[in-house]
């Protein structure tokens, strides 16, 4: 049995869950090895006091399950069963205290639940996990660290595509198809390639926009590989760009050095945004940094922590988390740079090696 689990069974005695169910497929992976994606099909994790973890999984993926768990103990369902009934058929009787993971279940299959399986009351787990997955193990920093070498190779081999004429998505699919090829299991979200005016769009959608002299170039991409995330920004210009387009890039590296430079265990996460927003506003540009610092990462692109001015949780030790200022003038251009950082003892490790200086690209 893995030391995570141990791990969960320990809280739970001290948080009075008679049993718990993990649902969330990230979740499962995290605690017994096994690494899914079931679709629509039910996936659960089952500990209850004094009894052996379950594992249930849907038939097509006995096999793998057998091969990758860490739980011995696994029962299958056909896509003809009701594998709440299958659920049900685990607990002798009634229980107390059932823990759940209310952001996972839908109120389609909490209904479910409930239905089949007579619980005094739930709980929810969620806060639990997050708890455990926010101190990254130093393999969760080996795999992280190789997801952040895969992405900014591809950045590297990506950017040979870059030439006037050539449009937003094209680049995307060059981008797309080197994560592929360079060992990636995929994006790790949606490849954004920003040009121009769009790079004022924080959020944007590539497009047929085609690349143009005197453009600003956003990247914002990352992967995952071996279950875990990266995340990187970097803004390039395309030939010569404007004294204004330079002054907002010089003022996002400036925030971007400053957030990294407040980063040690012990203060708050509202004063890593703070000293790096303090940067932008002290150039002139506050009012065009619309969006927090940054957030966690890890087995997914968005976790805990979230890094923002009203966050008055503490920098912990082994925390991961992204730090990402951006200046977004509308006609102008955009820049956004973006760091993964992770939290040592003493202060911070930043993951990504990437250079940050305004790199020109041939127009």
């Amino acid at each position: 049995m893995s030391s995570r689990i141990e791990q969960l069974e320990q809280s739970m005695n001290d948080q009075g869950l008679d049993s718990l169910l993990v649902t969330d497929p990230k979740h499962v992976y995290y605690l017994t090895g096994f690494a899914s994606d079931p679709h629509e099909r039910f996936l659960g994790l089952l500990l209850s006091r004094g009894e052996e973890p379950l594992l249930i999984v849907p038939a097509l993926d006995a096999e793998a399950a057998n091969a990758a768990s860490s739980v011995t103990k696994i029962v299958t369902h056909s896509d003809t069963d009701n594998p709440y009934q299958l659920l049900q058929q685990q607990f002798k009787g009634s229980v107390g205290t059932l823990g759940i993971e209310k952001e996972q279940l839908t109120v389609a299959r909490y209904e479910e639940l409930s239905a089949s399986v007579s619980a005094g009351q739930f709980a929810d787990i969620g806060p639990l996990l997050r708890s455990m997955r926010v101190n990254k193990s130093p393999e969760e920093i080996k795999r992280m660290k190789h997801a952040m070498e895969l992405i900014e190779e591809v950045l590297r081999q990506g950017l040979k595509s870059v030439k006037t004429g050539v449009t937003e998505i094209e680049i995307v699919a060059e981008l797309e198809y080197l994560m592929k090829k360079l060992g990636a299991q995929g994006p790790s979200f949606d490849t954004m390639v920003l040009s121009g005016p769009k790079t004022a769009l924080p959020h944007g959608t590539p497009g047929d926009r085609k690349i143009q002299h005197g453009d600003l170039l956003m990247f914002d991409m990352g992967v995952y590989a071996d279950g875990y995330a990266s995340d990187i920004t970097r803004t390039f210009a395309v030939g010569e760009i404007s004294p204004e387009q330079k002054n907002i890039y010089n003022a996002v590296l400036e925030a971007n050095l400053q957030g990294i430079q407040a980063i040690k265990p012990g203060v708050t996460l509202a004063s890593v945004d703070q000293a790096a927003r303090a940067a932008i506003e002290k150039a002139g540009y506050g009012p065009y940094f619309l969006h927090r610092l940054g957030h966690g990462l890890g087995m997914d692109v968005h976790e805990y922590p979230s890094v923002h001015g009203n966050n008055t949780d503490l920098v912990q030790p082994g925390m991961v988390f992204t730090v990402e200022p951006g200046v977004y003038v509308a006609g102008l251009g955009g820049v956004r740079i973006e760091d993964d950082i992770f939290v040592t003892d003493n202060g911070v490790e930043v993951l990504t090696s990437y250079p940050k200086e305004l790199i020109t690209l041939e127009g």
